[in-house]
């Protein structure tokens, strides 16, 4: 009986796993694209090795509107998509209808710190020199305002990082 029970425990938390994995996918392969713009700072751990901590340049805006909270804060601002995708933020989502180009995204107010979806990007030890231009954030976002991080891309709005530096490869050793 107790083995049927382990068994059992073990197929739901793989289940549960391959469920968020398929959810991550339908959101890259299915969400809307938009940018965020970073304010990015480069720090190194000895744990987590290389990485670039992420803030947003709309973070202060949505600190100023929300003053007075201080504590946790889980919510959605309204965001205005301009023709590149850059996102600009309009105002807090009071549950509004949405005009033509606007979404809505998630963020999460921690330590009076505005914070969406991640606040690090992890690359490979060695080559934080490829991220050291990024501007905008390339973000996937779901139908409930949930974000996923994709790439970095630079001030040109060109994907920074190693898939880019791998491609140059490629080409250049296929001459």
């Amino acid at each position: 009986m107790r083995k049927w029970l382990v068994l059992l425990c073990a197929l739901l938390i793989l289940a549960l796993v391959n469920w968020g994995i398929w959810q991550n996918e339908q959101l890259i392969a299915e969400g809307e694209t938009v940018l965020l713009e970073l304010v990015p700072v480069d720090p190194r751990s000895l744990m987590q090795g290389d990485y670039m901590a992420l803030r947003f340049a709309m973070a202060a805006a949505i600190r100023e509107q929300l003053a007075d909270s201080n504590g946790t804060l889980n919510g959605h601002v309204i965001v205005q998509l301009d023709g590149k995708k850059r996102a600009r933020l309009v105002a807090l989502d009071q549950q509004q209808a949405l005009l033509p180009g606007q979404l809505r995204l998630q963020f999460r107010l921690r330590n009076g710190q505005a914070k969406f979806a991640t606040n690090a990007f992890f690359f490979q030890e060695g080559t934080g020199n490829l991220y050291e231009q990024a501007k905008y954030g390339l973000f996937r976002v779901g139908s409930k305002g949930q974000l996923l991080l994709t790439h970095l891309l630079d001030a040109e709005l060109q994907q920074l990082g190693q898939a880019k530096q791998l491609q140059t490869t490629d080409a250049a050793t296929s001459l």
